[in-house]
């Protein structure tokens, strides 16, 4: 996601090291919606180990690049099962003039992907950030608000109905102490906008899986335990709550939670489906040898926690190629943090990753 947020964790080179040596033990898992699914994949491709280990291998897609890059595209609808817009169906995207909605772009990755045999995820419906001017900037009432965000919610996942299979739903809803963020939603409706905006999805598309999204939520901390406690008990009011989603954000600079595994596992317990949203790890430039191992070690070590957990059903890389990277631009002296690089070549990473797959999918 661009415009947002600071750091978080990343990979020790000693930790990463013993994380490495660790084998694979998950036993592969189907995933949980197949629709779609009847495009062969190369046998070499992450896609392919992916769907053997019983997991989807995704990436956030840049809509300017699918349309104008034919060695991007390709690698999109070869290498990966499912597809996140990286921009194109946030709310300063696809609706911004009120009441007027440009889905064009939405439209072309759905499309795309439904053509390539992927799956997409919804990208994002209730967010702090990238919100339309006609919405920050005006007074509205509380109860005006209130029927805004409802129209919003059915309008855009009712437009995609039966095309989306999971939706980020409420985006970075809690602060890094375990409270609720401060946000337009928060100030004027209330904490019970979170379970409102479920009950409306869930209502414009009873099929879709609806997920809670954040960052810095990886280990076990006072922000997954809000969470967890909110799952809880949006659980037992009955309220459609379907998966959490980890995005993944690390950095080899910062430390990397040791209990990535224990977390997701008891989201899983209470039922959830769980998902890596938007992995990347990038490192203060320049890159060398070192740093791109290390990175490719940050990967696969999230990747091994979903593989070991149940219900974790996908993996996502958040952008695979620097060419296209949101970080460079949000984190000065910073980038190089996908698998791919500029010139599209793999890096380790994506060795990493299809190795790690392929070990699962024994």
């Amino acid at each position: 996601m661009r415009r947002r947020h600071t750091g978080l964790g990343a990979v020790a080179l000693a930790t990463l090291a013993l994380a490495a040596a660790a084998p694979a033990t998950a036993t592969p898992k189907t995933p949980a919606d197949t629709r779609g699914s009847t495009v062969a994949a190369r046998p070499d491709t992450l896609r392919a180990a992916a769907q053997r280990a019983g997991i989807r291998i995704g990436t956030a897609v840049d809509d300017t690049a699918l349309t104008g890059d034919q060695p991007y595209r390709q690698i999109v609808g070869r290498e990966f099962s499912t597809v996140t817009p990286e921009n194109a169906m946030k709310w300063e995207a696809v609706e911004p003039t009120r009441g007027t909605y440009d889905w064009a772009a939405a439209d072309r990755l759905v499309d795309f992907a439904r053509s390539h045999g992927q799956t997409v995820r919804g990208h994002t419906l209730v967010w702090h950030s990238q919100n339309p001017a006609w919405l920050t900037e005006a007074a509205f009432t509380p109860a005006q608000l209130r029927e805004i965000l409802r129209r919003h919610i059915l309008d855009e996942v009712g437009h995609f109905k039966g095309r989306i299979w999971h939706w980020d739903v409420v985006n970075e809803a809690f602060n890094e102490d375990g409270t609720l963020r401060d946000t337009i939603w928060l100030r004027n409706l209330g904490p019970g906008y979170i379970a409102d905006a479920f009950r409306w999805a869930h209502q414009a598309d009873p099929e879709a899986q609806l997920f809670l999204n954040d960052y810095n939520n990886e280990g076990i901390n006072p922000k997954t335990d809000a969470y967890y406690a909110l799952v809880k008990r949006l659980r037992a009011e009955h309220v459609p709550v379907d998966g959490y989603g980890v995005q993944g954000h690390l950095a080899l600079q910062y430390d990397f939670p040791a209990d990535v595994t224990a977390n997701l596992r008891r989201f899983d317990a209470l039922g959830l489906q769980t998902a890596f949203t938007e992995v990347d790890v990038r490192m203060i430039l320049p890159a060398d040898a070192v740093k791109t191992q290390a990175q490719a070690q940050g990967f696969a070590t999230l990747l091994r926690s979903c593989l070991l957990v149940r219900r974790c059903v996908s993996y996502t890389v958040w952008g695979f190629t620097d060419k296209y990277s949101w970080v460079p631009g949000v984190f000065d002296g910073q980038g190089a943090a996908t698998p791919y690089d500029e010139a599209l070549t793999p890096k380790p990473a994506y060795f990493a990753l299809r190795d790690t797959l392929a070990v699962a999918g024994r």
